[in-house]
Protein backbone atom coordinates (compact mmCIF):
# COMPACT_ATOMS: atom_id res chain seq x y z
CA UNK A 1 0.00 0.00 0.00
CA UNK A 2 1.42 3.37 -1.01
CA UNK A 3 -0.01 6.72 0.00
CA UNK A 4 -3.30 5.14 1.12
CA UNK A 5 -3.84 3.35 -2.20
CA UNK A 6 -3.87 -0.37 -2.70
CA UNK A 7 -1.63 -1.40 -5.58
CA UNK A 8 -3.38 -4.07 -7.64
CA UNK A 9 -1.88 -6.26 -10.31
CA UNK A 10 -3.44 -6.16 -13.77
CA UNK A 11 -4.62 -9.77 -13.48
CA UNK A 12 -6.41 -8.90 -10.20
CA UNK A 13 -8.15 -5.98 -11.89
CA UNK A 14 -9.12 -8.20 -14.82
CA UNK A 15 -10.57 -10.72 -12.35
CA UNK A 16 -12.67 -8.00 -10.69
CA UNK A 17 -13.95 -6.80 -14.06
CA UNK A 18 -14.76 -10.28 -15.37
CA UNK A 19 -16.78 -11.03 -12.24
CA UNK A 20 -18.60 -7.73 -12.68
CA UNK A 21 -19.51 -8.41 -16.31
CA UNK A 22 -20.52 -11.97 -15.47
CA UNK A 23 -22.76 -10.51 -12.75
CA UNK A 24 -24.34 -8.18 -15.32
CA UNK A 25 -24.89 -11.12 -17.66
CA UNK A 26 -26.47 -13.18 -14.87
CA UNK A 27 -24.70 -16.29 -16.17
CA UNK A 28 -22.94 -19.12 -14.42
CA UNK A 29 -19.20 -19.23 -14.83
CA UNK A 30 -19.60 -22.10 -17.29
CA UNK A 31 -22.15 -20.26 -19.47
CA UNK A 32 -20.11 -17.05 -19.30
CA UNK A 33 -17.00 -18.97 -20.42
CA UNK A 34 -18.95 -20.40 -23.37
CA UNK A 35 -20.16 -16.91 -24.33
CA UNK A 36 -16.55 -15.66 -24.22
CA UNK A 37 -15.37 -18.59 -26.35
CA UNK A 38 -13.15 -19.93 -23.56
CA UNK A 39 -13.61 -22.85 -21.18
CA UNK A 40 -14.65 -23.15 -17.55
CA UNK A 41 -11.16 -23.92 -16.22
CA UNK A 42 -9.62 -20.91 -17.96
CA UNK A 43 -12.46 -18.60 -16.92
CA UNK A 44 -12.15 -19.78 -13.31
CA UNK A 45 -8.42 -19.14 -13.33
CA UNK A 46 -8.96 -15.65 -14.76
CA UNK A 47 -11.58 -14.81 -12.12
CA UNK A 48 -9.21 -15.97 -9.39
CA UNK A 49 -6.31 -13.95 -10.86
CA UNK A 50 -4.27 -17.09 -11.45
CA UNK A 51 -3.67 -16.54 -15.18
CA UNK A 52 -1.81 -13.90 -17.13
CA UNK A 53 -3.76 -13.61 -20.37
CA UNK A 54 -2.10 -12.24 -23.48
CA UNK A 55 -3.10 -8.88 -24.91
CA UNK A 56 -4.78 -10.75 -27.76
CA UNK A 57 -6.87 -12.69 -25.22
CA UNK A 58 -7.88 -9.47 -23.44
CA UNK A 59 -8.96 -8.06 -26.82
CA UNK A 60 -10.97 -11.24 -27.49
CA UNK A 61 -12.62 -11.09 -24.06
CA UNK A 62 -13.62 -7.45 -24.48
CA UNK A 63 -15.11 -8.19 -27.90
CA UNK A 64 -17.17 -11.13 -26.62
CA UNK A 65 -18.34 -9.26 -23.52
CA UNK A 66 -19.41 -6.34 -25.71
CA UNK A 67 -21.42 -8.68 -27.94
CA UNK A 68 -22.91 -10.56 -24.98
CA UNK A 69 -24.07 -7.46 -23.12
CA UNK A 70 -24.73 -5.16 -26.07
CA UNK A 71 -22.42 -2.49 -24.70
CA UNK A 72 -18.95 -1.32 -25.72
CA UNK A 73 -16.33 -2.79 -23.37
CA UNK A 74 -12.79 -1.89 -24.40
CA UNK A 75 -9.69 -3.91 -23.62
CA UNK A 76 -8.46 -0.96 -21.59
CA UNK A 77 -11.63 -1.04 -19.52
CA UNK A 78 -11.02 -4.71 -18.68
CA UNK A 79 -7.72 -3.83 -17.03
CA UNK A 80 -8.78 -0.51 -15.45
CA UNK A 81 -9.77 -0.53 -11.79
CA UNK A 82 -13.14 0.88 -10.79
CA UNK A 83 -14.22 0.35 -7.19
CA UNK A 84 -17.88 0.30 -8.30
CA UNK A 85 -17.25 -2.96 -10.17
CA UNK A 86 -16.16 -4.93 -7.12
CA UNK A 87 -18.71 -7.72 -6.56
CA UNK A 88 -18.71 -9.09 -3.03
CA UNK A 89 -21.51 -11.64 -3.37
CA UNK A 90 -20.42 -15.23 -2.93
CA UNK A 91 -22.57 -16.52 -5.81
CA UNK A 92 -22.67 -13.79 -8.44
CA UNK A 93 -24.72 -15.84 -10.87
CA UNK A 94 -27.68 -15.81 -8.47
CA UNK A 95 -28.96 -12.24 -8.42
CA UNK A 96 -31.65 -11.45 -5.89
CA UNK A 97 -34.85 -10.16 -7.45
CA UNK A 98 -36.65 -7.22 -5.86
Amino acid sequence: MRGGFIIRKSKEILAINLKYYRYLSNLSQEKFAEALDTNLVYENQLEKARRNPSLDMIDKLSKHISLLLGINVSSQELISYDEKKVIKAKRIDEKKSN
